[in-house]
């Protein structure tokens, strides 16, 4: 399976809209221990969540799915401020 990410930056403290309309923080980033693999670490509802950064900044179309809220694109989408 290929996995197509968006060339973007992930920043500690930036904030990114989610499709579904909430907003997260990020916390950092993290290596998975054991594939090496990159994860987001970030703050959403008061609780912490990781995710892989290729799916984070994943380029799948979630544009035409009846759960966004926000009309985006992508599943994350930085804010700018």
């Amino acid at each position: 399976m290929v996995i197509l990410m968006r060339d973007e930056v992930v920043e500690k403290d930036s904030l990114w809209q989610h499709f579904k309309g909430d907003t997260m923080r990020v916390i950092g980033l993290a290596k998975n221990s054991e594939t090496l693999e990159t994860m987001v670490v970030y703050e959403h509802a008061q609780e912490i969540w990781v995710r892989p950064i290729s799916s984070f900044l994943s380029d799948e179309d979630v544009s035409e799915r009846s759960d966004n809220r926000t009309h985006q694109k992508y599943r994350f989408v930085k804010k700018k401020g």
